[in-house]
């Protein structure tokens, strides 16, 4: 595949997805920072250090969305959402992959994660994934569970009270899954 890849978002903004490099990492850690102190979306219950973070999102590959420099007239381009792709499981499960993903909170709706999630779809046949497998999509994540069936995921299981979300609320949680190619 050749990076960046362009789209045009609903809201008419030109964004770029490429794979995120070092002197990005820094702001992508503190975005899901956010995400993980909301306490809706990610199983985590504390900020991730850097140490935290690198094992977590870094393992294998990760991409970020940003502003193209076409908008940004004159200024740095803005990281908006981030994902990272690896393999769901080790040795002769791992054509199965994971993904996790983050937009920024003031962007959400805006197609960004759509537009990662489409890409993401490819990357991955790309790589050799043979599959995608989301092991904890909470039930109360209605956009995300709106984004992946509509790209063809499935729910393949739910997990009892599987999750204590930010405000001590206890939800189910999905596992999805979709075969590639």
């Amino acid at each position: 595949m050749i990076f960046p890849l362009i789209k045009v978002l609903k809201n008419g903004l030109l964004v770029e997805l490429d794979y995120m490099h070092p002197q990005e990492q820094e702001v992508v850690r503190a975005l899901l920072n956010i995400v993980i102190v909301e306490g809706k979306t990610y199983p985590q219950k504390q900020p991730l250090s850097q140490a935290e973070f690198s094992a977590y999102w870094l393992s294998k590959d990760a991409f970020v969305v940003k502003t193209s420099v076409e908008n940004a007239t004159h200024k740095p381009k803005e990281i908006l959402g981030a994902f990272y792709l690896k393999p769901n499981f080790p040795g002769r499960c791992s054509h199965i992959c994971n993904a996790g993903f983050i937009v920024q909170p003031g962007l959400r709706g805006q197609g960004i994660g759509r537009f990662m999630g489409e890409a993401m779809l490819l990357i991955a046949a790309n790589l050799g994934y043979e599959a995608v497998m989301f092991n904890l999509v909470f039930e109360t994540n209605i956009p995300s569970i709106t984004l992946w069936q509509s790209l063809g995921f499935e729910i393949i299981g739910r997990i009892g009270r599987a999750a204590k979300l930010g405000d001590e609320e206890v939800v189910d949680a999905l596992m999805m899954y979709r075969a590639l190619g």
